[in-house]
């Protein structure tokens, strides 16, 4: 671990839910997507996306208990793994309904909760990119390439819903 990371940082970054963040976040990014071409209301818009994100990571829970069933474990470590691991799937699919409970306070116009949600999804997810290279001992301009190439996850979404609409 790098220690010029603060120390909370590099112990998410070394976690096992570093992947259910970014999972989430994709998530987050293709609803935010997806409801920019019809937008309802901010508020309307926050709850969506809070709501899907809860329906995701109880999506998830299932998953993991009847994949831990069939293993033939889930004792008590790895109920504790499953729920940090939901919980970071709903984080990184809710957090951009902050942009949007910040439009539904009028502190920022819809259209601008939409641009910050989108772009920092996609920042988000190559910072993860970066810091996933940087972490196993890439040169930085490798882990820029690193996190270029996990940004074009994002940017197909982005894309695709411009060639759509």
């Amino acid at each position: 671990m790098d220690p010029r990371l603060p120390r909370a940082l590099a112990a998410h970054l070394s976690s096992a839910n570093v992947s259910e963040v970014v999972y989430g976040t994709v998530i987050g990014l293709a609803l935010v997507v997806a409801l920019e071409a019809h937008p309802p209301a901010a508020a309307a818009t926050a709850v969506t996306i809070v709501t899907t994100a809860v329906a995701v990571g109880l999506a998830e829970l299932y998953s993991e208990l009847v994949g831990a069933r069939l293993r033939r474990r889930g004792g008590p470590g790895e109920r504790d793994s499953v729920g940090a691991g939901v919980a970071a799937v709903v984080a990184g699919a809710a957090f951009p309904a902050v942009f949007f409970v910040l439009a539904a306070a009028e502190l920022i116009e819809l259209d601008t909760a939409f641009t910050i949600a989108k772009w920092s999804g996609l920042g988000l997810i190559a910072l993860y990119g970066w810091c996933a290279a940087r972490l196993d001992g890439a040169p930085h301009h490798k882990a820029l390439m690193h996190a270029g190439a996990v940004a074009l996850i994002g940017a197909l979404v982005i894309a695709v819903k411009a060639l759509v609409h």
